[in-house]
């Protein structure tokens, strides 16, 4: 069982930043926008009723600094009541920090990542063959690509060398190519925050955690803030084709944000983001641990790039979106038997942490074992619309 309080998943300065989340109010049968301050958490629902709302605004921190909201309870009650297995359905939990927005993906944004999806398209979700292979490809490619930009003369260059000696890949075709990786991730409103289960889908024998920086962007394509996200992985599915994508991405509980959206101001900017470093601890409770960490100094496109090539006249966001930046983790240490790599069991605890984005902790469950997703787009209109809120 995961316990949760305030100072598991603030960031390290606190609430010096502007914070705002969502909170499920039993009182109200639904979800709540909450600005998370020193004295609490407050209820800004009656002027900002989604968080996409609050993200269209011109300055969204100054937006809900201005707003004194509603006295919800202090964000140590909250966290400590949000784990499934302890929590107390008459006292408000927190939810992931996003709603309407569209839960978009970036795919091999960095070179060990890219690497590590030529291995699992080659070794056709087999993990005993992923080790040869990945000398194969090093020798091949090499293992550090991150100075290398995307679609520029050098990289056509290297993507012809490649191609000669039979090691293209479509991988590695979004990792050096002008066009990125950009895929819907999860349904909206789909997503799990922290303390909650986190989906596997139940046939699936190798997985793995991806712990990613979550980009908040306005249908302007304005980016206004940021938070941690675990775009969870099947790498046996993805590995047998690229094709079932979908099913190695997007099930039950399979995309976890949060614990917190942090907004741009004064204290937090797109740079602080830029050079941002996650670690990430999984704790079995086989005694097993992993460590990991993705730098975002090394990510091969720049996250303005990622967000251009998203929305823009080709494609439009009414609501805004979410988008992960992708990951340069890829675990390789051996689990059970040498040779077969990592693989998720069940209650794995995963806790993804940034300095200034505090930490997100999910215990992994098969999705059908998770609490089903039962509130989606018609339940929050209908709740919003009987608040009085729309």
């Amino acid at each position: 069982m995961i316990s949760l309080n305030a100072a598991s998943i603030l960031p390290d300065d606190g609430t010096a930043g502007t914070l705002v989340g969502r909170v499920w109010l039993p009182s109200a049968a639904g979800p709540s926008v909450v600005a998370v301050r020193n004295d609490g958490v407050y209820d800004v629902t009656a002027d900002f009723p989604t968080i996409s709302t609050l993200a269209e605004k011109a300055d969204p921190a100054a937006s809900l600094r201005n707003v004194k909201g509603t006295w919800i309870g202090k964000l140590d009650e909250l966290a400590r009541n949000t784990p499934p297995d302890g929590r107390d359905p008459g006292k408000p939990w927190l939810l992931a920090p996003v709603d309407l927005q569209v839960l978009k993906a970036a795919g091999v944004t960095f070179a060990v990542s890219m690497l590590e999806r030529v291995i699992e398209e080659k070794a056709r979700g087999n993990p005993a063959a992923a080790a040869a292979i990945r000398a194969e490809v090093v020798r091949l490619v090499g293992d550090d690509l991150s100075k290398l930009k995307p679609g520029s003369e050098q990289a056509m260059h290297l993507k012809e060398v490649l191609i000669a000696q039979q090691a293209w890949s479509q991988y590695l075709e979004v990792g050096i190519g002008p066009d990125a990786e950009v895929f819907t991730k999860a349904p909206v409103m789909s997503s799990v925050g922290a303390g909650m289960d986190a989906g596997l889908h139940p046939k699936s024998t190798w997985n793995n955690p991806e712990p990613e920086v979550v980009l908040v962007v306005s249908s302007r394509g304005k980016i206004v803030g940021a938070t941690l996200g675990n775009d969870v992985n099947l790498r046996d599915f993805e590995g047998r084709s690229a094709l079932l994508l979908s099913k190695a991405k997007d099930n039950n509980a399979s995309c976890a944000i949060g614990p917190l959206l942090r907004l741009f101001d004064r204290t937090f900017t797109l740079d602080d983001v830029r050079k941002m470093d996650l670690n990430m601890t999984v704790q079995g409770e086989d005694g097993f641990v992993l460590e990991g960490h993705s730098s975002i100094r090394k990510i091969s496109r720049d996250p303005e790039d990622l967000v251009a090539q998203t929305i823009g006249p080709i494609h439009q966001y009414p609501d805004g979106f979410a988008l992960f930046l992708g990951t340069m983790f890829a675990p390789v240490k051996d689990r059970d038997v040498a040779g077969q790599g990592f693989t998720h069991k069940p209650n794995d605890v995963v806790i993804i942490e940034a300095p200034k984005l505090g930490k997100l902790i999910n215990r992994m469950r098969p999705s059908d074992e998770c609490e089903p997703w039962n509130f989606g787009l018609t339940a929050l209109m209908r709740n919003l619309a009987a608040r009085k809120y729309l």
